[in-house]
């Protein structure tokens, strides 16, 4: 893969659930005031491999930001990190009911959502917008920036590339991020710095899965006397339309107010 194609999020997905939980403690021990609010966090996460066919599912109890015990479907137990991590272990995998929640929920918690979500987040397509547009580089005469905007478009993967005259290019791109919009779209510039001589044709070319084939916006170089010339006749077609205006309203208006003439055999 050349340095011209724009790679984005992979094809697994995880689906996440945390749960805060926020407690206040005010009493003494040890004749230490302990912290006034300490955080407790559980968190679900699903991972999927190849739609449903392999499932993951991970339970995380986290302390102030740290991860103490976990557990883990493919282990089957509570897996202790800290030494209270382990005493929690050891107590939760000694409980026949907590584990036959914590084992189910590979098809309670994480087959049932993906089944439920699927329309939303696996199957959801939207098709990429995409522009080109050129940026002139400082007091360079001759060079200039090609930028492809490719926004809107889901899920994140996607593939851009950039051609001149039909031939890939991989020096002088760059790129940005992949950004997410806030309706759970994504965005990429693209931009491709180029010495355009007049007849060469751009081409910004994107492939995405709600896509039957690669889109493509073409942008084509034109000499400095072409575009004087067509600024001229732009100039030209104005400066014409400023003068024909208004005598055409003159004339319109004195044809109104000219009398009809009659017939001669009337006015005998």
């Amino acid at each position: 893969m050349g340095a011209g194609r724009i790679l984005g999020a992979g094809s697994r997905w995880a689906g996440a659930l945390l749960v805060t939980l926020t407690v206040l403690r005010t009493h003494l021990a040890h004749c230490t005031e302990p912290p006034k609010r300490f955080l407790f966090q559980f968190k679900a996460e699903c991972q999927f491999t190849n739609g449903t066919e392999r499932v993951r599912y991970l339970g995380h109890c986290i302390y102030n930001q740290q991860q103490f015990v976990q557990f883990d479907s493919d282990v089957g137990v509570w897996v202790g990190e800290t030494e209270v991590g382990r005493r929690w272990a050891e107590h939760w995998n000694k409980d026949p009911a907590e584990m036959d929640y914590r084992r189910s929920g590979v098809d309670r918690f994480c087959r049932h959502n993906y089944r439920v979500d699927k329309p939303f987040t696996v199957d959801r397509r939207v098709r990429p917008k995409v522009k080109v547009s050129p940026t002139k580089l400082g007091s360079q005469p001759h060079s200039h920036l090609l930028v492809c905007s490719v926004t809107g478009f889901y899920p994140g993967g996607i593939e851009i590339q950039w051609l001149k005259n039909g031939q890939e290019q991989t020096a002088g791109v760059v790129s940005t991020e992949l950004l997410q919009n806030g309706d759970w779209t994504f965005q990429i510039l693209v931009m491709l710095e180029m010495s355009p001589r007049r007849g060469d044709v751009y081409t910004c070319q994107v492939e995405h899965i709600s896509l039957r084939g690669p889109l493509t916006v073409h942008w084509e170089a034109q000499s400095d006397s072409a575009r004087s010339k067509m600024l001229t006749g732009v100039g030209g077609f104005v400066l014409g339309l400023i003068f024909l205006v208004p005598g055409l309203l003159i004339y319109l208006k004195n044809k109104k107010g000219r009398p009809v003439p009659q017939p001669a055999g009337l006015l005998s």
